[in-house]
């Protein structure tokens, strides 16, 4: 018998499986909600959440700053990824890897610092700089911006 079943796991892993997702689906078919009538129609073509029915549009706009952040995540993730991979064969792998480790490290701190500086990860409203004075004569000719008084 037991020589039996190490000859054919995959097929009885298989049969359990298949036999499994039929009960499961019968279950859900037999003890499952019911819409009759008109409601059934319209209920069908809707998109079912965790047993919510959905409200309003799912098109709605979200700020670059959303996208901006997952980019970010995903490079920083990364990152994480290969300094862990990295971690286990620290010893093995010598001052070369070391050195370009911390390069790595580095550049991407680098990279955190420019985004910082450029204000990439602000989320509040956007502080416009004051202009420039331009000097009286100047052969460049700007739109004038009227000064603030200062209180």
């Amino acid at each position: 018998m037991s020589q039996f079943l190490a000859d054919h796991a995959l097929a009885i892993y298989v049969a359990f499986t298949v036999i499994f997702l039929c009960i499961v689906v019968a279950l859900s078919a037999a003890l499952g909600p019911r819409r009759v009538g008109a409601a059934r129609g319209r209920s069908m073509s809707l998109p079912y959440e965790s047993g919510i029915l959905s409200t309003g549009s799912a098109r709605i706009r979200l700020p670059v700053q959303y996208y901006l952040l997952a980019v970010f995540f995903v490079i920083f993730d990364v990152e994480g990824v290969f300094i862990y991979s990295w971690a286990p064969v620290v010893v093995e792998a010598g001052w070369a890897a070391f050195i370009s480790v911390v390069t790595f490290v580095v550049f991407l701190t680098l990279a955190l610092v420019y985004l910082w500086r450029s204000g990439a990860l602000e989320w509040g409203p956007k502080h416009r700089r004051m202009p420039v004075k331009v000097p009286p004569n100047s052969p460049v000719e700007l739109v004038k911006i009227p000064e603030r008084e200062v209180v």
